[in-house]
C-alpha cells in the first residue's frame, strides 16, 4: 500500500519544535554531543545521558529521554547519525520513525555540518551538497521507506507515524527523498501483491495505470500480438493467465540517449514441469521484482528530470503446470529467430528477458541495454540477501551502474562473463540450450547471464541478478520484510546523472 506518511519541511530549526510537538528527535555523532536545539533541553545534563547508555553515536542508535514542553513533557530521541554519509542517515531516519509508530507527529532536527565539523557528510562519497540538502534527502528516504508496510486487511503491527516534521533542511531535497521513497514503495507493492490478484494481464493494467498518472506512452501485447515473442509465449502456454509484453517511454526535450531498461515480470513461479519443491514456491509471487522495479524507476522519471530517452520493458507470464505447458525437452524460437532447446522449464526468466533483449535490439535501437531479474539462486548463494551480482560488457556502463548502487544503498558486486563457458549452452537440436547441457549445476548465475548476452545484439548491456536483495525476511535499516523494492533507487540515480 502506498506510503502514509507525509514529510514536512518547518522553518529554521532554532525556533524550536511546535510547542504541541510531544516527540522530538535530535541528532548526536561519534565524539559529539547533539546541538542544543529550543524546546528539547533535558533535565540531565546530556553527556551524561549518552555515557549511561554508553550510546556511540552510530546510525540506527536511538537513546529516549523526556524533556519540559509548554503544557507537559515530550518525548526526545537522541539519534545516532554515524559518519553523516548518505546510508547512516538513511538509517538514522528508518530508526527514528519506527520508534514513532502510531503517532501523528514526529520532528526531526536535521544534522548539519556546523554541529558536527567539516568532516561530517564525507563518508561514502559525501552527504551534503550546500549546508544539509544531502542529508534532508537521505533522512527523508530512509524515514519514509521505514514507515512502509504491506497488509491486506487490519493485520498491520501498527500504523505508521501519520506526518514527519523535519527542522531545517531543504525543501528540494524534501521531495527527493519523498519522490524516491514513493516510487520504490511503488515497487514494494507490485511485488508484495498475491499471485491470485497479480495475474500478467493485472500487471501490465498496473503500467498503464503509472504511464497515465507519470505522463509516459505506453504499449501493450497479447494474444495473438505475441505470435514473434516465442519465450513469453511458451513460459504462459501453461497457465490459464495469458501472458503479456508491457512497453513504457518516457521522452525529455532533446535526450541524450536512449536506455532500455528490462524486467522479468514472473507473476508467479512454479518451476513448470520441472516443478519446484513447496518451500521454493513461498516466495514465488515475487519473482517480478525485476519488472516491478523498471515501472516503479520510469513512474519518478520525470519528477528527476531524467535527461536521456527511456524505453521500459516488462515481459509477464505465470509459468505454471497444465497439460499445455511447456515440456523440458521442447525447442522454442525467440524474437528474432533463434531457436533455444528449454532443458529446464524453471529457467525461465531467461526466456522472456531474450525476447525483451532481441525487441529492443532489433526495433528500438537503444545506446544502452539493462535487463533487471530475480534471475538465480546461485546469484543469492554467491552474494547473499543484501548484494546484487552485476554483469556487463561495457566498463563505463558497469562503473556506472555500481556507483548508482553504492550511492543509493542497493549494492553491486561485478561478476564476470566467462567466455570459456559458453559452449555449455551449446544444444545439439537448436541454436542454444537455456541451461547447462550437462546440467552439473555450476556457474548458474554466470551462465544465465551468458544466455541472455546472446540477445543483447553486442549492445552496450548490463545484467542486473537481483535475486538476493529483491526480498527480505525482516526489517533492517530502511529495508522492510517482504519486496524490497530494490534496483529502483540506484536506477533513478544512474538515470538522472
Amino acid at each position: 500500500m502506498p506510503i502514509e506518511t507525509t514529510p514536512v519541511l518547518s522553518g529554521p530549526r532554532t525556533a524550536g519544535p511546535a510547542p504541541e510537538a510531544d516527540i522530538v528527535a535530535v541528532p548526536f555523532g561519534p565524539g559529539r554531543t547533539p546541538p542544543a536545539v529550543p524546546g528539547t533541553e533535558l533535565p540531565v545534563p546530556v553527556d551524561a545521558l549518552l555515557a549511561q547508555y554508553e550510546a556511540k553515536g552510530e546510525p540506527g542508535e536511538v537513546v529516549e529521554a523526556t524533556a519540559l514542553r509548554e503544557g507537559g513533557l515530550r518525548r526526545v530521541l537522541l539519534y545516532g547519525v554515524g559518519d553523516g554519509s548518505p546510508g547512516a542517515l538513511r538509517r538514522a531516519g528508518a530508526a527514528v520513525a519506527r520508534r514513532a509508530r502510531r503517532r501523528e507527529s514526529l520532528s526531526v532536527v536535521v544534522p548539519t555540518k556546523e554541529d558536527f565539523g567539516e568532516d561530517f557528510g564525507e563518508g561514502f562519497g559525501g552527504s551534503f551538497e550546500g549546508d544539509a540538502e544531502g542529508a534532508t534527502a537521505s533522512l527523508v528516504e530512509g524515514a519514509l521507506l521505514a514507515s512502509y508496510s504491506f497488509s491486506i486487511g487490519d493485520g498491520r503491527p501498527g500504523k505508521p507515524v501519520r506526518e514527519i516534521v523535519f527542522l531545517g533542511g531543504d525543501e528540494r531535497e524534501l521531495r527527493r527523498g519523498e519522490a524516491v521513497a514513493r516510487a520504490t514503495a511503488l515497487a514494494r507493492d507490485l511485488v508484495n501483491t498475491p499471485a491470485s490478484v497479480k495475474t500478467p494481464a493485472w500487471l501490465a493494467d498496473q503500467a498503464k495505470e503509472v504511464a497515465a498518472g507519470a505522463g509516459l506512452d505506453v504499449r501493450v501485447w497479447a494474444e495473438p500480438e505475441l505470435g514473434e515473442f516465442g519465450g513469453i509465449r511458451a513460459v504462459g502456454q501453461g497457465s490459464v493467465n495469458p501472458p503479456r509484453l508491457v512497453q513504457l517511454s518516457y521522452t525529455p526535450e532533446n535526450p541524450r540517449a536512449h536506455v532500455v531498461l528490462a524486467g522479468k515480470g514472473i507473476t508467479f513461479d512454479s518451476g513448470g514441469l520441472s516443478l519446484k519443491p513447496t518451500e521454493g514456491m513461498k516466495t514465488m509471487k515475487t519473482d517480478m521484482a525485476g519488472g516491478a522495479a523498471v515501472i516503479a524507476a520510469m513512474s519518478a522519471l520525470a519528477d528527476f528530470e531524467v535527461p536521456v530517452r527511456v524505453t521500459g520493458l516488462v515481459a509477464c507470464a505465470e509459468n505454471s503446470i497444465s497439460g499445455s505447458a511447456q515440456r523440458p525437452g521442447d525447442v522454442i524460437r525467440q524474437y528474432g529467430g533463434r531457436t533455444v532447446e528449454v532443458l529446464n522449464t524453471d529457467a525461465e526468466g531467461r526466456l522472456v528477458l531474450a525476447d525483451a533483449l532481441a525487441y529492443a535490439d532489433a526495433v528500438l535501437d537503444p545506446d544502452v541495454v539493462i535487463d533487471v531479474a530475480t534471475l538465480t539462486g546461485a546469484a543469492k548463494i554467491a552474494l547473499g540477501p543484501t548484494i546484487a551480482a552485476l554483469y556487463s560488457t561495457d566498463e563505463a556502463l558497469a562503473a556506472g551502474l555500481a556507483g548508482a548502487g553504492e550511492a543509493s544503498g542497493e549494492r553491486l558486486w561485478r561478476m564476470p562473463l566467462v567466455d570459456d563457458y559458453r559452449a555449455m549452452l551449446d544444444s545439439e537440436v537448436a541454436d542454444l540450450a537455456n541451461v547447462d547441457r550437462a546440467m552439473s549445476g555450476s556457474a548458474g548465475s554466470i551462465l544465465a547471464a551468458l544466455f541472455l548476452r546472446e540477445f543483447a545484439g553486442g549492445r552496450p548491456w548490463a545484467h542486473l541478478d537481483i535475486a538476493g536483495p529483491a526480498r527480505a525476511g525482516s526489517d533492517e535499516g530502511e529495508i522492510t520484510r517482504g519486496g524490497t523494492g530494490f534496483g529502483v533507487r540506484l536506477l533513478l540515480r544512474y538515470l538522472a546523472a
